[in-house]
């Protein structure tokens, strides 16, 4: 199956003539990609902001989707309130690729999230201690976070 540059959750099965060609500004520039296994079920690069949220007795861990912003880790802020609110706030950063020849590489085809400012806001199952979390960027572009349950007490070893 070849995609060109189907948007996510758009794919169809096309074949290359050019009356079922996917019509897109950069299709001349990917003219073939091909995806087979599980590369197949998905979007051609991870979207920013996919949220999963998970529960325990004690916490809430959260992993947000963050790609191309690690080396900008640092310019990331997230704060979460007492009733569970979430909001992540940052930018993703222009990228110019440069090569072993000294020559500046500028994306014609941008699948990844665009340059600019982004906030993500999501709310968790219940009320947490805000004081209490602990955050962690992943070298993968996940930003990872547990944050205890309001009232919950914490068991010390």
């Amino acid at each position: 199956v070849s995609l060109g540059s189907v948007p996510c959750g758009k794919h169809t099965d096309n074949t290359m003539n050019p009356e079922n060609h996917p019509t897109t500004t950069h299709s001349k520039v990917i003219s073939h990609v091909f995806f087979t296994g599980t590369a197949k079920q998905g979007c051609a690069g991870p979207p920013l902001g996919l949220v999963d949220i998970g529960v325990s007795d004690i916490a809430y861990i959260f992993r947000v989707s963050l790609p191309g912003i690690a080396k900008n880790q640092d310019k990331i802020k997230c704060e979460i309130q007492r009733e569970g609110r979430v909001c992540i706030q940052g930018v993703v950063p222009e990228i110019a690729i440069p090569s072993d020849s000294g020559c500046l590489y500028r994306m014609q085809v941008q699948q990844l999230s665009p340059p600019g400012p982004f906030s993500i806001t999501f709310n968790l199952p219940g009320q947490v201690d805000p004081r209490l979390f602990s955050p962690k960027f992943r070298a993968d572009g996940i930003f990872e976070v547990v944050v205890v349950k309001l009232g919950v007490r914490i068991p010390t070893s």
